[in-house]
């Protein structure tokens, strides 16, 4: 077949790896697979095989996408919806947490079924000139949301040793050590390392909602606030459409396509159809843990939170709320009810801290995924990971310098909008290959997953739109100071 200089395929010509549809459950061996280092690295027994031993094959990347949707983004939001507005926003933290079942599911689908990441899939599929501005925009919304994770991570090491947050964001920079030491080791020690990070926070909430009587909240209010949705309040809107906006993240949608590629399972019908069960319900149970965390800081927030202007600490401070509050050092006390000792709230910083650094992890290959899709280039994981890193740190440098520690919160609002613009340029392609036949074959979207997808997809759209006024204006504000 004709090629490029750069051994593109000629615009306009069928490629046999590329374009063919998967009409009797085939998948396509591609030129540069998705995450080479890691790509097939993970033995899955035959479809025939019991359950638990499958289901043990196949988890873990919907649990490296879901540290995504715990990131210090979610966690303001989600404080700042509990203690405004109590428990009335649950159902919110609800239909976001489905709505990214629904685009994670199909994200998996999508790179099961072709052999292919989101980001090859609109290489190969697109016209070509398409493939610098996608790119572009997928590094920049990367660049963003390791901008959340950089400033996670600083606060935990402000709170943890007293590190001026300016020196903590710089400290962050060293966390390419940790993703290199885990790469060495392969995909799944990867995966267990953020396993246990996720179980520290999940746990500690667990405790507080189910275990200590003087935090437990009123499960009837909460019921009826899930079953009874509504924005009855001033404000509330707003509140709402961050909660969505910080949910459902561009580069998950990337990532996840390419992570299942990891496991190295047979090409005919019944593996096939087996691959898709599992990442179905690994995406759904990774995601449903997601939203029990999501949840839990939310009540912790309406219960030492709401109704309430001020808390005072140890040592006598007094911490301020408002719409203007620093939620994430405010979350600092969201354990300290937990335990009833010191410890909650090193207890907190630490989960901060590995919020942070989980979702380094991910970002990092979250960009190897967009670089190595739409141009590929093949960067070293270092280089890589100091690129990313960079990136974030630069705004985050030269805003903390200039305007202190209080700017953190107007950071995490500037990295959201950025999401928010890049959001629809990955769910809309991913919906558009997995709604064709031609693309997919036979294991095209069913109609539900159709409905759910390019409803979620508008839905998450419009919203962002909608708030995205207030937005521009709250992060030309944090550009130039005001």
């Amino acid at each position: 077949m004709p090629t490029t200089s750069q051994g593109d395929p000629v615009e306009g010509r069928a490629n046999p790896d590329h374009g063919a549809p998967a009409a009797e459950g085939g998948v396509r061996q591609v030129d540069h697979p998705s995450l080479e280092g890691i790509h097939s690295t993970v033995e899955v027994p035959h479809h025939e095989a019991g359950f638990w031993r499958q289901w043990r094959a196949y988890v873990g990347p919907a649990l490296l996408v879901s540290v995504g949707y715990m990131d210090p983004g979610n966690w303001g939001t989600d404080l700042a919806g509990g203690a405004e507005f109590r428990y009335a926003l649950l159902w919110v933290v609800a239909l976001a947490s489905l709505m990214a079942i629904f685009m994670q599911v199909i994200s998996a689908r999508l790179g099961v079924v072709t052999g292919k990441d989101l980001a090859q899939c609109c290489r190969d599929w697109y016209p070509r000139w398409t493939r610098w501005p996608n790119w572009l925009l997928s590094e920049v919304a990367i660049g963003a949301c390791d901008l959340a994770e950089v400033l996670g991570s600083a606060v935990a090491l402000n709170l943890l040793f007293h590190i001026p947050l300016f020196w903590a964001v710089l400290i962050t920079a060293t966390d390419v050590l940790l993703l290199l030491a885990l790469q060495h080791f392969g995909i799944r020690t990867v995966e267990a390392v953020v396993l246990v990070l996720v179980a520290t926070i999940g746990v500690c909430y667990f405790i507080e909602i189910f275990v200590l009587p003087q935090t437990a909240p009123n499960f009837l209010e909460m019921g009826h606030a899930l079953l009874t949705p509504g924005l009855r309040q001033v404000g509330m809107a707003y509140v709402a459409i961050g909660i969505i906006g910080a949910t459902v993240m561009p580069h998950n949608l990337y990532l996840h396509s390419a992570l299942v590629q990891s496991r190295r399972f047979q090409k005919d019908e019944r593996s096939l159809r087996s691959a898709i069960r599992f990442n179905t319900i690994d995406a759904t149970v990774a995601l449903a843990i997601a939203f029990f965390v999501n949840a839990a800081i939310m009540v912790l927030a309406a219960m030492v939170f709401h109704g309430q202007e001020s808390v005072t600490v140890a040592g006598g401070q007094v911490i301020h709320f408002g719409s203007g509050a620093d939620w994430i050092r405010v979350a600092y006390l969201t354990l300290a009810p937990l335990l009833g000792t010191a410890a909650a709230s090193i207890l907190f910083a630490v989960a901060l801290l590995a919020s942070g650094q989980s979702s380094t992890i991910t970002g990092t290959l979250a960009g190897q995924v967009v670089m190595e899709g739409f141009m590929r280039w093949r960067l070293t994981p270092w280089v890589r990971r100091l690129i990313t890193r960079g990136l974030a740190i630069l705004p985050a440098i030269l805003i903390i310098g200039l305007r202190g520690d209080s700017s953190v919160n107007d950071l995490l609002t500037l990295s959201q909008v950025v999401l928010a613009l890049q959001l629809p340029f990955a769910m809309f392609p991913l919906l558009h290959f997995t709604s064709s036949r031609r693309r997919m074959g036979a294991w095209r979207s069913g109609w539900f997953l159709l409905i759910a997808g390019w409803t979620s997809a508008i839905l998450i759209t419009a919203l962002d739109i909608y708030g995205l006024p207030e937005s521009l204006k709250a992060a030309w504000q944090v550009i130039v100071g005001r």
